[in-house]
């Protein structure tokens, strides 16, 4: 006859003591509470399936009490009269578990995100990630990624539209790129944001306004050397048109990347939208204006600092806020819209080649055979590009160049 044992009490389970060694305390029915010699108290079931002894674990207690530990013994033994493996059933679940989790669009999100946020700027994937916490997660984060349709995503993008239509676009662009993640990792199978097309109002493109007339120019560059603002905020104006950079890439330049003996500025890859290393030729003028600035921030890291902590650079609506205190409109330049500007010009007007303006703008360009050009490619000819250029702008301020057509020039 099986040795009968008396049922454990909530106070002997609350007052068992840590020994030399792990010892066992029975509850009878296959249940025990083990006690460790640092005093830890483990809830263990042993049972028998298919002629084989196993033990289960439960948890520990105070987490599992005796009543939940009882409980959890007589679930694993209906299992077991159904002829279940009540470890396996377990293990089963837990895999499930983990599975449910992985799916869910917050987790597979963050995933893609650690996966591609080496190819962007530290600034871009984290205005990227806080988008997603901010407008996304708390909405459907939770939900598994297989299972979010048309409608669940457009009633994201309708709680962003009334306060940017454009942050709007750019979630949806980035949900789009999550959830092709998903179907490629096997987690779901379609993009629901390919079935918003026409969902959202289109966005006008104002943020890149810029005048491309010469007429139009002359007196924007006039008004900038006129800037009676700081004399950082100045020099970072007078040089947004001259290197056409991106505003970010401007804000961000350091000392460090800046060599004036070779007159060229080397950004790094980690700066770029593409990540890839950039090298923009300074012209006489950049030079000069960087010579000029020197004095003021050279002994510190950034070219720009910002005016309450040198440790930072310029805030990112700097340059935008110098162009509206001196009286000109977002939808009539921004510090991006120096860009299209300077694309048009030097296209239309002063006829160079379109491969070696994409080039200096940093954008995707390949050669005949398909390869992506490095950073000193065409470097001759984009010397001279960005000195004609620096030279056509002064000669517009002074008013002796009004060109209205394009040159036609084999040197160019």
């Amino acid at each position: 006859m099986a040795k009968r044992i008396a049922p454990l009490t909530e106070i002997q389970v609350r007052t068992a003591k840590a020994q030399e060694k792990e010892h066992k305390i029975f509850d009878g029915g296959g249940l025990f509470l083990l006690v460790t010699p640092s005093g830890g108290k483990l809830w263990r079931f042993k049972y028998r399936f298919a002629g084989k002894e196993k033990l289960l674990t439960f948890g520990a207690y105070p987490a599992i009490t005796l009543a939940g530990a009882r409980k959890r013994r007589e679930e694993a033994k209906e299992l077991l009269a159904t002829e279940i493996d009540p470890g396996e059933a377990k293990k089963a679940q837990k895999a499930a578990n983990i599975a449910k989790v992985e799916n869910i669009f917050e987790t597979v999100s963050r995933e893609w995100h650690q996966k591609f946020k080496a190819q962007w700027t530290e600034n871009h994937a984290g205005r990227i990630m806080t988008r997603l916490e901010q407008d996304v997660f708390p909405f459907i984060g939770a939900k598994r990624i297989g299972e979010i349709k048309a409608p669940d995503l457009l009633a994201v993008l309708r709680r962003i539209e009334p306060r940017t239509l454009e942050g709007a676009f750019r979630v949806k662009t980035a949900c789009s790129q999550i959830f092709r993640y998903a179907i490629a990792t096997g987690r779901a199978e379609r993009d629901p944001s390919a079935d918003l097309k026409g969902a959202l109002p289109p966005v006008k493109n104002n943020h890149m306004a810029a005048p491309t007339d010469p007429k139009e120019v002359a007196p924007l560059l006039r008004s900038i050397d006129g800037f009676n603002g700081s004399f950082v905020v100045k020099c970072a104006m007078q040089l947004a048109p001259l290197l056409f950079v991106r505003p970010g890439e401007l804000r961000h330049a350091e000392w460090a990347e800046i060599d004036l003996d070779e007159a060229e500025w080397r950004i790094p890859g980690s700066k770029m939208k593409m990540g890839i290393d950039h090298l923009v030729p300074l012209s006489a003028q950049s030079s000069e204006i960087l010579k000029a600035l020197h004095p003021l921030t050279g002994n510190g890291k950034y070219v720009f600092p910002c005016n309450r902590s040198p440790l930072r650079c310029m805030s990112e609506n700097t340059v935008n806020a110098g162009l509206r205190r001196m009286g000109y409109e977002k939808t009539e330049i921004t510090g991006h819209g120096f860009r299209a500007m300077a694309r048009t010009i030097l296209d239309e007007i002063l006829g160079f080649r379109p491969d070696i303006i994409e080039h200096q703008l940093a954008h995707a360009v390949k050669d005949p055979l398909g390869r992506a050009y490095n950073r000193t490619s065409h470097l001759v000819e984009r010397r001279k590009m960005m000195q004609t250029w620096a030279d056509y702008l002064d000669e517009l301020k002074t008013g002796a160049m009004m060109l209205s057509f394009k040159k036609i020039n084999g040197q160019l």
